[in-house]
């Protein structure tokens, strides 16, 4: 069984506004559809993928996904939803818990460079108090992205260092392995027992992605990393091609190739289990 711990929920134009919508098109090469829409994601993924879907909230970036629609899309399609926060906007605490409480919402996203504040701040210790307390995991954007007005020094992964010395028994995936701070991301996660990588939207670099889990290798933290696509930026399938395809990649003069054991076991990897989800 596959478990995708990272699709999105976007209704678009509702929920994707500039200058996210207007500067993924300047990145893509062209106006991109992130509507997301079921039947394409079921089509694109294998039979039993269990999902973890999420919305979004970040103001500074015009994304704002409703939280109650990821409850319903969860609901109707048997999927596992995460609620969102932008703690820069007011109410984030009683959306905090009404996303849990009321809504049933079972995790937590955050978008730290989207929204625009430093996750390692001792102001959101409240937040990861309560969603260590509730057994909410967190999954936080880390890495790159294509939005000027995002500073990306709270993308770093380190930030979240600082979160899981004070919190140690709060779960954390940091999507897309902290692209392009890799190395930077399995020092944090090799240092702490629940914090985990997700592989997401690194298949499109494949050198990147085969440079990248050589220092997953290197380190031995292949069991610190789980599977994700990012749908709609690409699907299920797409990434587990993707993740295939470097693992047949030979090793480099001096240089053992990708053990692709650890990839299959990363694919297939019972990630709900080490999330506290089943």
């Amino acid at each position: 069984m596959i478990v995708d711990v990272h699709s999105h929920l976007f209704t678009c134009p509702d929920d994707v506004g500039d200058p996210f919508a207007a500067e993924s098109a300047r990145a893509h090469g062209g106006h991109v559809d992130l509507t997301v829409r079921w039947a394409e994601y079921e089509a694109s993924s294998p039979p039993g993928t269990r999902t973890i879907v999420v919305g979004g909230k970040a103001r500074r970036s015009g994304l704002w996904v409703d939280d109650a629609a990821v409850a319903g899309y969860a609901a109707d399609h048997d999927l596992i939803g995460y609620l969102a926060l932008d703690p820069t906007q007011p109410g984030w605490r009683e959306e905090l818990e009404h996303g849990h409480q009321d809504l049933g919402l079972r995790g937590i996203k955050l978008m730290p460079m989207y929204a625009g504040f430093d996750p390692a701040d001792p102001e959101l210790d409240g937040l990861y108090s309560y969603a260590a307390e509730h057994g909410l995991p967190l999954l936080v954007h880390t890495g790159t992205t294509f939005v000027s007005a995002a500073p990306l020094r709270y993308a770093l992964p380190v930030h979240l260092d600082e979160v899981a010395i004070r919190h140690p028994s709060l779960r954390m995936v940091l999507a897309h392995l902290g692209h392009p701070f890799e190395g930077e991301c399995i020092a944090v996660i090799r240092k702490h027992r629940h914090v985990y990588a997700d592989v997401s939207a690194l298949h499109y670099r494949p050198f990147q992605l085969w440079h990248s889990l050589r220092l997953v290798q290197d380190y031995g933290v292949w069991d610190k990393l789980m599977f994700g696509s990012d749908y709609p930026f690409t699907t299920v399938d797409a990434s587990v091609e993707g993740l295939r395809a470097v693992g047949a990649v030979p090793g480099i003069p001096g240089l053992a190739p990708l053990d692709r054991q650890e990839i299959e076991n990363m694919i297939h990897r019972p990630s709900l289990d080490l999330l506290g989800l089943t």
